[in-house]
Order: structure tokens, then sequence, then C-alpha cells
């Protein structure tokens, strides 16, 4: 069985199951609002910044083996559009569901005589704890999937110019003109030139064009 730490009933992401019961089918519906913990959502690319309000409606079930909560998670998160490297904000909607198991029941909600053989069964299970269970680590999975990896300020962000770094979506307009590559180093070379030079290599030519007359 997975340990928890002591839970307490002071923290708002923990809930009280007492007033729900274990009689099977028994039903609770929760609202509540909290205040994001901190690294809410995918660190470095968007989330719900700390201490942003999170609007909670959870559906709490009795069942033979616990108690499976159901729910929805509403949030407004911030973050940096992957394109063009704006602020951007979204509205986050995530759902989940989670089984949170009496600690005295197996599978199929009989009362533990012995413990289990197979530590493997219990792995990465949630249990009640005085007929508490704390939200967090499911929320915070949730919020994860339901958030894009890749945030767009919006569906056809063209991004930066990559010659200039320029907001493309500021001047649709934006361009520049190409330089053929095969001519970019005379253009170099004569710009280095001094204006005698290019006069005695006009002179120079003006001397060849006499002499085919000729």
């Amino acid at each position: 069985m997975t340990s928890n730490a002591r839970l307490d009933h002071r923290n708002p992401l923990v809930f009280d199951t007492h007033e729900l019961g274990r009689r099977p089918g028994a039903l609770q519906r929760l609202t509540r609002t909290i205040n994001a913990p901190k690294d809410f959502g995918i660190q470095g690319v968007v989330g719900v910044p700390e201490g942003a309000p999170v609007e909670l409606e959870l559906r709490l079930e009795s069942v033979m083996e616990g108690v499976l909560v159901t729910g929805t998670a509403r949030a407004q998160a911030e973050g940096e559009c992957v394109r063009c490297l704006e602020p951007l904000e979204m509205d986050l909607e995530a759902d989940f569901q989670e089984m949170f198991s009496y600690p005295d029941a197996d599978d199929r909600g009989r009362v533990k005589t012995e413990p289990a053989d197979d530590a493997e069964e219990d792995e990465g299970r949630l249990y009640l704890e005085d007929g508490l269970f704390d939200l967090e680590p499911v929320l915070r999975d949730a919020v994860v999937l339901a958030l894009p990896m890749q945030p767009v300020c919006q569906d056809d962000c063209p991004g930066l110019c990559s010659e200039c770094g320029a907001r493309l979506a500021d001047d649709p307009d934006h361009h520049h003109d190409a330089v053929d590559i095969r001519w970019a180093a005379l253009q170099g070379l004569a710009g280095t030139m001094s204006d005698g030079e290019k006069d005695e290599m006009s002179g120079a030519e003006a001397g060849v064009d006499e002499k085919q007359e000729k």
C-alpha cells in the first residue's frame, strides 16, 4: 500500500469524505475555488500562475473499494507563443477522474485480512487517509495534459522574420530583397575600391576598346 504523508484538512486541496459515508452509490457534489500552487503547468512553457484562482467542480461517489472522484478544473493559463515569443493567455479546462481506495479494502471492496503478497498491485494507487484525500497530484497531471506543449497566440501566427526577427503579424508585407550570392562578393569588392582605382579601371577598359576598333 502506498502510504501518504499526514494530510492536513486545512489544505484547500485536501477533501473530507466522512459526510459521504461508505454506502456504495452515495453521491456528493462540491465546488471550491483555490489558489494555484507553485509550478502549476508545463514549467517554462505555459501554466497557471501561482496564486491565480482555480475553480473546481467535483463529484464524489462512494463505491465498494473507495471513493471515485470525477471533476473539472477551470483557470486562466499564461505563457509565451512559440512562434512570435509574445505573451499569451488562454482559458484552461481540465477534466479528471481518480479512484481513492480505502486502505483496508481490496479491489473488490472486501476488507483485507492479510497483507498483499504482490506489492506491485499497490504501485501507483491512491488511498484515503482517515477519510481524507489530496487532490493536488491528480489535478497537476490533468492540467499538464490539458495544456498545449507548443502554445501559440493564434493558430495562423506567422512567427518572426528569420533574417531580422521582426514580428510578421505586425507587418504582413515585410520582406527582404534577395541578393544573388554569386554577385555578393563582387558587390563587396566594388564597395571597397577607391574612386582612383575605379578611374584607372575605366581608363584601361577604354584603351582596350580603342585597340579593338583599330
